[in-house]
């Protein structure tokens, strides 16, 4: 109910909404019912939105991140929740420096590579980055700009030139960052990097639709719509419509 003591706000709902399939998707990886401490690496992770999440299951998180000002805010959630994270400011072409090869017995179980591939400039080559740091059969969590939606998204708000420049497929500019991707683009993408494609699932085809003040306004409201997301994030018919593309890939 609105206005109840110590609810979750509004942007905390639509957040939960946001994430819950990336979530379930992760759960098989993360939740381990031995409870082994695994290697997690999150490239570009920013505030610490993921990691001190999944630092707060117990596994050892680095992430890696080019800004400074979003590595010290991680590290102030990293301390309010009293998990410790391991951060390096750097970039894809840092990984091997920081983290060493999958290979060579170092490198990461779990990689988590959550909106990133849509600003390097040479996709293929940020996904053979990720698989070199990969340990053999590690899992790829891979959170992507699906640009059907983003197309219909600009030509609602009016920018139709906009919406038409994202028509562009990936492979027609290699060198053009803002990328957004189909899902076949992304799974042979990820194929020709050497990685198996376990699942792809639709994030937030309807979140980002649904006017905010319904999450406040009727009970239960945020809870039917995260089982909505979860029916229809398989359902290959609602990929077009989702806002991202979440792709479990294992090395």
């Amino acid at each position: 109910m609105a206005g109840t003591p110590n609810a979750p706000s509004t942007s905390e709902r639509r957040a939960a909404v946001r994430t819950a399939v990336v979530w379930d998707d992760l759960a098989p990886v993360l939740e381990r019912p031995d409870g082994a401490a695994l290697d997690v690496l999150d490239i570009g992770g920013g505030t610490g939105g993921s990691a001190v999440r999944v630092a707060g299951l117990g596994h050892r998180v680095t992430v890696v991140d080019p800004s400074p000002d979003a590595l010290a805010s991680l590290a102030r959630r990293a301390r309010e929740a009293g998990v410790e994270v391991d951060a390096h400011q750097g970039d894809l072409g840092d990984l091997a420096d920081l983290v060493g090869s999958g290979a060579q017995g170092r490198g990461a179980d779990v990689v988590l590579c959550h909106g990133v591939l849509e600003f390097v400039t040479d996709p293929a080559a940020a996904l053979a980055a990720l698989r070199a740091v990969l340990r053999p059969g590690g899992t790829l969590s891979l959170l992507v700009a699906q640009r059907h939606a983003a197309v219909l998204a600009r030509a609602m708000a009016g920018h139709f030139a906009q919406a038409q420049d994202l028509l562009a497929p990936v492979s027609g500019d290699p060198g053009r960052t803002g990328h957004r991707y189909t899902g076949d683009e992304v799974v042979d993408l990820v194929g020709a990097a050497g990685l198996e494609v376990v699942s792809v699932h639709g994030v937030r085809v309807f979140a980002d639709l649904v006017p905010g003040h319904l999450l406040e306004l009727e009970t239960g409201s945020t809870a039917a719509l995260v089982e909505l997301e979860r029916a229809v994030a398989d359902r290959p018919e609602y990929l077009p419509l989702a806002t991202q593309l979440h792709l479990v890939a294992r090395g």
